[in-house]
């Protein structure tokens, strides 16, 4: 099950049976089904607050993924700051819609084992999120 949550936020926008036939769609080409994903949409401040509790971190972020898949089936908590989804779409000039559904697929691409620490990594990670972006139907 796709849940999406929010934390002292207002929901975006979403139409959530899309954005869950198509995030099963991803996880499928990837090998995965679908288990329990938890999406919280929140603000800076959750989001830092959360990086700073569960990962030791002291700065903002877009997305922070906590994985608990098995071999076959996604699992996991994504929590997302929309504040900083909108920041980086003005940003870059991408419509904030678009941003946040690079954000909530970045988000699965993590619980199929993708990284993106190191420049390599970088670079594959994106070259997949505008693979599944272009799925989006």
């Amino acid at each position: 099950m796709i849940r999406f949550t929010t934390d002292s936020i207002e929901m975006p926008a979403l139409d959530e049976r899309k954005v869950t036939r198509w995030i099963r769609a991803v996880a499928a080409d990837y090998g995965f089904s679908v288990g329990n994903i938890n999406y919280v949409f929140c603000s800076d401040e959750r989001e830092l607050a959360v990086n700073r509790e569960f990962l030791g971190h002291d700065y903002y972020t877009d997305v922070i993924t906590f994985d608990y898949s098995t071999p076959s089936t996604l699992n996991g908590d994504i929590f997302i700051s929309l504040d900083t989804v909108r920041s980086n779409a003005e940003m870059v000039g991408e419509p904030y819609e678009k941003e946040l559904r690079r954000i909530i697929i970045h988000g699965v691409l993590h619980l199929t084992g993708q990284g993106d620490k190191t420049p390599e990594t970088k670079v594959e990670m994106t070259a997949k999120e505008e693979k599944a972006l272009g799925k989006y139907w």
